[in-house]
């Protein structure tokens, strides 16, 4: 056969071509173009790396890919030029996670400790005959491939189970947090189609103030608890199926996953994962410079399922048959017992988490068991924190990411000289966000686009680009990255000469004064570490010669006597001079994101006319 030159759309752009071996007869109904496997072989771009550059795209109540390969899941060779490829072409299918984790780990533990007290124990090889079962259960509802399942649900077996399930049925699985504000729920689950919603029995209230503002979902599930009048019960639905489903034929760059980012203006955005993506990331995971997973690994994930994939855990974990440790409920007390209990070697929160965890620790006198490495992530560190868990002989995994980046972006490591700092070095690289795995691009730009150096001094804006990062949010009408892929992250920071990135502040967080710039976040995390501090927040606020001005909002630990003066002294060598609060104004509380994330917005919000003491004064 001969080649001809035909111009592909791929990757929402126009004009790039491939040689093809291409048969005009095969241009589908619907516009899209069939691929033949010979054509990527002739023009040495392979089927995967077709569907890589492919994109999926809303087609009714459906997805379609705008660039069609095989329909075959593995790509099998018909001639001498196939026979050449050395590799076979498996997909990389969330399945065959479950699938290797039930075969080859089948006995190993995933535990729950439920709301109401309760611990239940199940394994790998039982929740993967349990998601098959899932898998039939939704298929006899009437689900199809492409269709969003949403899930309310905190941290337990049953909604890891569901996770798979929906991916085994073809389905997108949609997590949504529960702590968002009702008109944002509302808002997320018409957005994403829902056609089910899987919940646990604590939000009950919220579904019922809700259910008849959601007209595309048609059944409502409940997770812990029995059926009742209106509602479906999980247990009932997985219970009547016999675990032999057949996982539908998938291609590894199909959807599974939905979450959507409140980290936005406007409506919050829905990030869409793909099959493809979700694996690589779940075997970069587990990497020694990453979350040093193995088959040893005792996880517990406090961060949220519905929290950005819940930070790949569940993905992780299977690839590695690692025992899983899950709570319902954050509860320091109850996740204390856990890491005692279960022998917890792994765990994974925001900073928010552990500061709750020190404080029952204090009063308790409890240690952290067999606790050997914590991941924290979703804001910046305090330096105090970092350095009491590895004063503690526990290794610190300072982690970057988002929504749109899956999330693992970067993560801090031990560099080649670790042994040879000091600790006091030791902790200061922690502090720092790190580098990001293979596979992941960083860098930083001026306002103009211009790429800025990695001298460790020049701030700018930081984008990132990789396989399992963003390219458009789901329904939006253009794509999220620039020409190069490059996705603006909105965070400002400065990467290192041996490539190692460090976050300076969110854009819209710096406080710009005199023309030069502070970084909310290195104020703050200064301030915690002061006896008696147990949160800070630091924003700017209006000055007729500087622009702006920080104050700095302190919420006290229990019973610290803690004043004005102390934390001005505490700061004085700390941070430069010029940074120095103006005012200190000591809170009750803070407010935080559905997440755990201190809530800036809020916070600028409420002091958007403050008036300085020094300037009422004047």
């Amino acid at each position: 056969m001969r080649s001809a030159i035909l111009p592909v759309q791929i990757g929402g752009r126009n004009g790039l071509t491939f040689p093809e071996l291409w048969n005009p007869a095969a241009t589908t109904k619907d516009g899209m173009t069939d691929i033949h496997p010979e054509a990527a072989i002739a023009s040495r771009v392979s089927i995967g790396m077709l569907r890589q550059r492919g994109k999926f795209v809303p087609d009714g109540e459906s997805f379609a890919p705008c660039v069609r390969g095989t329909d075959h899941p593995i790509h099998k060779p018909n001639n001498k030029e196939d026979a050449d490829m050395g590799m076979q072409g498996q997909p990389l299918l969330v399945t065959s996670l479950i699938d290797h984790a039930a075969r080859e780990h089948a006995g190993r533990e995933i535990v729950t400790r439920w709301a109401d007290g309760s611990m239940t124990r199940s394994t790998w090889g039982e929740v993967g005959t349990d998601a098959r079962r899932f898998a039939a259960a939704l298929t006899k509802l009437g689900m199809k491939k492409g269709d969003r399942i949403a899930t309310l649900a905190m941290n337990h077996g049953h909604h890891l189970v569901s996770w798979y399930g929906t991916a085994g049925m073809g389905g997108v699985l949609h997590t949504v947090n529960p702590r968002l504000f009702d008109e944002q729920l509302v808002y997320i689950i018409n957005h994403a189609g829902d056609r089910m919603l899987f919940f646990d029995a604590a939000f009950l209230p919220i579904v019922e103030r809700l259910r008849d503002q959601l007209p595309t979902v048609e059944h409502f599930v409940l997770f812990d608890a029995p059926a009742r009048e209106g509602y479906l019960s999980y247990r009932d639905l997985v219970e009547a199926e016999d675990g032999r489903f057949e996982w539908v034929e998938l291609d590894e760059n199909d959807p599974v996953g939905l979450c959507y980012t409140s980290g936005t203006t406007g409506n919050p955005k829905g990030v869409l994962y793909e099959h493809r993506s979700n694996v690589i990331h779940a075997i970069t995971e587990i990497q020694p410079d990453v979350f040093d997973l193995s088959n040893r690994a005792v996880v517990l994930p406090i961060v949220p399922m519905f929290h950005a994939n819940s930070w790949g855990v569940p993905y992780a974990a299977a690839t590695v048959g690692a025992k899983l440790v899950f709570s319902a409920t954050n509860d320091a007390q109850v996740l204390c017992d856990l890491m005692h209990d279960e022998g917890v070697t792994h765990s994974a929160g925001v900073p928010t988490v552990w500061i709750a965890m020190f404080a029952h620790m204090d009063a308790t006198g409890i240690g952290y068991g067999k606790l050997r490495r914590v991941i924290i992530g979703g804001s910046a560190a305090p330096r105090a924190m970092i350095e009491r868990f590895m004063r503690a002989g526990i290794d610190v995994g300072h982690a970057w990411g988002m929504t749109e980046t899956s999330p693992i972006g970067t993560m801090g490591k031990r560099p080649w000289n670790w042994d040879d700092m000091s600790f006091d070095e030791q902790v200061d690289m922690v502090c720092r966000q790190g580098c990001p795995p293979f596979g992941v691009e960083l860098r930083i730009v001026d306002d103009e686009g211009s790429e800025l150096p990695r001298d460790g001094r020049t701030s700018g804006r930081l984008q990132i680009r990789g396989p399992w990062i963003i390219r458009r949010y789901f329904r939006a009408g253009e794509d999220a990255v620039d020409e190069g892929d490059w996705f603006d992250t909105g965070d400002v920071s400065v990467i290192h000469p041996d490539g190692v990135m460090q976050i300076t502040d969110r854009a819209k967080d710096v406080i710009k004064s005199g023309g030069e710039w502070i970084s909310s976040i290195e104020l703050e995390n200064a301030a915690v570490g002061a006896p008696g501090v147990q949160e800070a927040a630091a924003v700017g606020v209006y000055h007729p010669k500087w622009d702006e001005r920080p104050i700095l909002l302190i919420v006290k630990k229990p019973g610290a006597d803690v004043g004005e003066a102390d934390i001005l002294d505490y700061l004085k060598d700390k941070v430069a001079k010029w940074w120095l609060p103006d005012e200190i104004v000591f809170v009750d509380e803070l407010p935080h994101t559905a997440t755990g994330k201190i809530l800036k917005r809020q916070i600028r919000d409420d002091y958007k006319d403050y008036r300085l003491k020094s300037l009422a004064e004047a």
